[in-house]
């Protein structure tokens, strides 16, 4: 790895302008501090061994761990990494993101999806050192060293995510330790398959959002900050943890149960499939899955999933709607899909465009319905979010008991 030396810098660390937290201000949503911050090398190893160089950033610059390690996973976002980075269905990975320059509209505490970042770290090409932007409050290095979260920038993205679409998504470490100890982190780090990772994830007790008219009750197996907000424009929802029981929901008296994304392995969710049957068994109360909601909604209609190669990761995947024709342009974020032809009671609606995965189903002899990617779209295109209507449209027409005598 080159090493850059200069007066006062030791051998070993890179000098690069870097951004200032609040002080004088050179432009709108821009400040300088008008010196240089030492950025320590890094290597990222994947577990088959490949080795890239690259530095630290975030906790693993400010003198935190030195080796972190997860399953490595690429998003293709152009924008909307500080909801990717706060997204719950990245616990236990690492997001390497594809596009060159990350960081350079700073963060704002408006844009989270929930109140920690849950991946493990992220890999960059760039992390700029200036962001300008009227709603930004703090840089992503800042963010990222105050949250806790690990990152390393100046990797080669390009060929890492020309490695993984060939390799498939793998463990991987990266951080200041020597090679040898990054790949041993590396090879004895695990991928999601087979881990219950919604347990990290979903909240300890019941709250409620939203003042719409409707009466949601919405599983918590990971769920976003966008998601409660569209809810919310139509219903009154009480979040449960995921291990409530359909015995509890029901005796709420839901005119609707929406059953959130989340992290991990469908398969390894306990109890989640066997109580959304229970739920559908009842036969009354419509059911609106996304993502691993969706999933598990198949699992409980009989179906089956598996893990794909490298997963769905980014705000521009095309999906047919079968019903009409059209393709959106859906923002899409999953390591696991669910098998064709494996549920015989639902029809597909949505198909991927780009590798035929099943985007959609909606069940013929129940009201539940799902889709695989995010119509919420945090972030991404607003292609989809017709899907909170036909939400709404369905408690409309399965007798909606909660709205009896509130005018």
């Amino acid at each position: 790895m080159s090493e850059e030396v200069s007066a006062g810098v030791p051998a070993g660390v890179r000098q690069v302008p870097h951004r200032a937290e609040a002080g004088t201000t050179t432009g709108p949503g821009s400040t300088s501090r008008g010196s240089t911050a030492t950025r320590p090398d890094a290597l990222l190893v994947l577990a088959d061994g490949e080795v890239f160089e690259g530095e630290a950033i975030g906790a693993l610059a400010a003198g935190g761990s030195p080796i972190v390690s997860g399953e490595a996973v690429f998003n293709t976002v152009l924008t909307g990494y500080q909801e990717v980075l706060t997204d719950p269905s990245y616990a236990g990975q690492i997001v390497a993101f594809t596009s060159t320059h990350i960081g350079n509209y700073g963060v704002n505490h408006t844009d989270e999806e929930a109140p920690v970042v849950h991946c493990r770290g992220i890999i960059v090409r760039d992390a700029s050192s200036r962001f300008s932007n009227w709603r930004a409050q703090q840089s992503l290095d800042a963010y990222l060293a105050d949250r806790g979260v690990p990152g390393i920038t100046g990797i080669d993205t390009r060929r890492l995510t020309r490695h993984l679409r060939v390799a498939g998504s793998m463990p991987c470490a990266f951080g200041t330790a020597s090679e040898r100890d990054l790949h041993d982190a590396a090879r004895a780090a695990t991928t999601t398959e087979g881990l219950d990772l919604v347990t990290e994830v979903t909240t300890d007790a019941p709250y409620q959002r939203g003042d719409g008219p409707y009466r949601v009750v919405a599983y918590d197996f990971g769920i976003k900050e966008t998601m409660l907000r569209l809810l919310g424009e139509m219903a009154t929802i009480t979040v449960v943890p995921a291990a409530t029981s359909a015995d509890e929901v029901l005796g709420m008296e839901p005119d609707g149960v929406f059953l959130s994304n989340g992290p991990g392995d469908p398969a390894a969710v306990s109890g989640a499939s066997s109580t959304i049957a229970a739920l559908l068994a009842a036969g009354s109360v419509p059911v609106f899955g996304i993502c691993l909601g969706h999933q598990l909604l198949a699992t409980a209609l009989g179906g089956r999933t598996y893990k794909l190669p490298f997963g769905h990761h980014g705000g521009n995947h095309p999906v047919r709607n079968n019903s009409n024709g059209r393709v959106e342009i859906t923002s899409q974020n999953h390591n696991f899909a669910v098998a064709e032809g494996s549920i015989g009671s639902a029809d597909i609606t949505h198909v991927n465009l780009n590798d035929g995965v099943i985007e959609g189903i909606r069940s013929r002899d129940v009201p539940a319905f799902s889709v695989q990617y995010h119509p919420e779209a945090g972030p991404g295109p607003h292609d989809a979010r017709y899907l909170f209507d036909e939400f709404r449209e369905l408690m409309d027409r399965v007798g909606p008991r909660s709205r009896k005598g509130r005018g």
